[in-house]
Parts: C-alpha cells; structure tokens; sequence
C-alpha cells in the first residue's frame, strides 16, 4: 500500500519518542519521500526544519498538513491515537485516504479511526519491519503541494504574530525569540491555555525528546512541576516553560521547590490579564461575552524576589531580547514576565466541529 501511494502522509506521535524510534521514523520518511505532520505530543520526534517536517497537526496546528490531511490517498499513522483535536470532525475526516496504524495499544486501534491495516506492536521494531519491504520513494510533486498552504499561513498568519509593525508583544514572537536564544536545542515544557498553543506553534526543535506538556489533559498548573523534574531528567540542557498568568498560579507554590533545589527553571510568564484559551473562545463564538476570563494578578516580581529568584518583567519591545538574553544566561532559576497583547488570538483554528481542511486564518 504504502509502494503504491501517490501521496502518502504520515502522522507521528509521542510514540516515536516512548518507542526510541526516531532513526527508524527518519529512515522511514526518508526511503519513502513521505511528508509527515506531527502531533503536539509528537513536535521534537523530527528537526523542525526537515524537510520532509510539514508542521504540527490539529485545531491550532499548520494548515498545509491539515488540508493535506483530506487530501492524501494513504494515511500512515505512527505512534498516534486520532485524538479528536487532530481529527476535527470525524465524518469527513480523510475519508479518500486508505489508513496504516501503527500502535503498541490495541485500544487504541479502531477506536477514533477504523484502520484499514493495523500493525500492533512497537514503532520501533514494526517500522523496522516495514521499512525492509519499501521502494525507494519519490514524491516531490506531491511534496512541493504543501508550500502554497505554508506560504499562505505564513503571510496571514505568521509573519503578523512574530514580526508585528508596532504594537504591544505577541506571544508568538517571545516564544520565537527565547527558541532563538537557545540555539533551538532546549527542552519545551508548557503549562495549558494559548501559552501552549503558541509555544508549540512557534518553538523549534534540533533534539528529541525536547517537548514536555499534558497534551488532551488540559491540566493548568501542570507547567512548572513538569519544569522541574525536566530539569532532573536532562540537567545538561536548557529547560523553558511557557505559562499563563493563569496557569502559573495553579501551582505557584512550586516555586517553593524551585528555590529549594535551586532548580534552573527558565519560567517564562506570558501575562495579557485574561485565561486567554477561555476567553478567545468566548470572543469567536460567544459574541464577546467575557466571563469570568478577565484576571487580577499578583506582582510576580515581588513573588519571585521572596523565593529568591531572580526576576524581570517586560513590557516593552526594545526591552525583550536582552531580558531574554539575560535569563538564558542565568546559572539558575529565573522568572520571566511578559506582557503581551490582551486579546491576541492563536491562529489558525478549525472551529469546533468543523473539518480539519477548514481552518479560520482570521477572526
């Protein structure tokens, strides 16, 4: 199946990862010439800058390996369980392509997606298997099909979130900015909220294993604990966590052991006053009626300076890469707050039950 598609597709997952398949998924793509997109669970299994690397799947994902997605004739499904926010709308969700799962979890096949071959068993050895049997691939035309929904995204989306004219901060161009001075090698953790959408958005990868975030949980607070044991879990590297003004007072308490372990945390705060996931929902299908979304925070420098932990706060453009130039460079622990634009939104979105190839550019 997979020697006989004309426009094959992969979508990888955080299997990659749990499995240590990501020489056998580069393997794979690459004997194949076969695009993949990429869970949010799944972002650092390949560089961000591959080529056969078509961006993050689902609702605040890329909209070229969203359109893709009903447009493919074989779906080769890695280490992914067709959350429904990959899926969109599961009636019209790649009904003209023939599906591949690979998954070591049989409750997962069929589940979301009926596959029409499941192979059960761990990535790592079944695409071992898998590979033995494949043609070298050429798909180029198929390929260079994803650039005009790239360009596109780019120029309505992108360019607009992380090169703004003028203006207050958006959160997309600070997450790109602090993966910038990381060389783009450091280990992502997020907490939940836009803070997330955008971090996963907007953050490169060069390593595996670089992404840390509960994913479908939706926990708020689950950022900064996660932050620590990431720090623990690969104490050579630089580990960013990305939260709300929200979020980072689910758990605030954690900085108690931050200051403790003097775990070198780099806690970076996106502030815009609001739980902004809520209230953009409220604002594009809701006719603007804010409940409960407006926030009254605390001082976080005043929070930080009585953990002990050195602290900035940004508000202004011509003030953001030296704070962030600042806190990469700190030994330990440092907070982060950002102030960004109050109602900015994360683009593109596939409207709640809508279909994946219709993705809002603007709202």
């Amino acid at each position: 199946m997979i020697n006989s598609a004309k426009r094959p597709f992969a979508l990888v997952g955080q299997g990659i990862e749990l499995g240590n398949a990501q020489n056998e998924l580069l393997t794979f793509l690459e004997k194949g010439d076969i695009p993949c997109g990429c869970t949010l669970l799944g972002l650092s299994v390949i560089p961000s800058d591959h080529r056969l690397n078509k961006g993050m799947l689902g609702m605040h994902g890329n909209l070229a390996p969203n359109v893709k997605t009903n447009e493919c004739d074989v779906i080769i499904a890695i280490g992914m369980r067709f959350d429904d926010r990959v899926t969109g709308k599961l009636a019209t969700y790649a009904k003209q392509a023939k599906i591949i799962h690979l998954d070591i979890d049989s409750s997962e096949i069929d589940k979301n997606i009926k596959a029409d071959v499941p192979v059960l068993g761990n990535c790592k050895r079944t695409l071992s298997l898998i590979i033995d049997k494949m043609n070298k691939g050429d798909h180029s035309e198929w390929i260079n099909s994803f650039n005009k929904y790239r360009e596109e995204e780019f120029e309505k989306v992108v360019s607009k979130e992380i090169n703004p004219e003028s203006g207050p901060l958006n959160m997309g161009e600070v997450v790109r900015a602090v993966s910038q001075a990381t060389g783009n090698s450091a280990v992502l953790v997020t907490d939940v909220g836009q803070n997330q959408m955008m971090a996963a958005r907007y953050f490169k990868f060069t390593k595996n294993r670089s992404m840390v975030t509960s994913g479908g949980l939706g926990t708020m607070g689950f950022g900064l604990p996660a932050a620590i044991g990431a720090t623990f879990g690969a104490p050579h590297r630089k580990v960013c966590v990305f939260m709300g003004d929200g979020g980072i007072q689910m758990n605030i308490q954690e900085l108690g052991t931050v200051m403790e372990q003097n775990a070198p945390v780099k806690i970076i705060v996106l502030n815009n006053n609001y739980l902004g996931n809520v209230r953009q929902w409220q604002a594009m299908f809701f006719n603007r009626r804010y409940s409960f979304t407006p926030m009254m925070n605390p001082d976080y420098m005043k929070i930080g300076e009585a953990y002990g932990i050195p602290s900035r706060r940004v508000a202004e453009r011509d003030e953001l890469l030296s704070a962030i130039d600042e806190m990469v460079n700190s030994d330990g622990p440092f907070i982060l707050e950002v102030c960004v634009a109050e109602e900015g939104n994360v683009l593109p979105m596939t409207p709640p039950g809508g279909s994946v190839n219709e993705m809002l550019l603007e709202c």
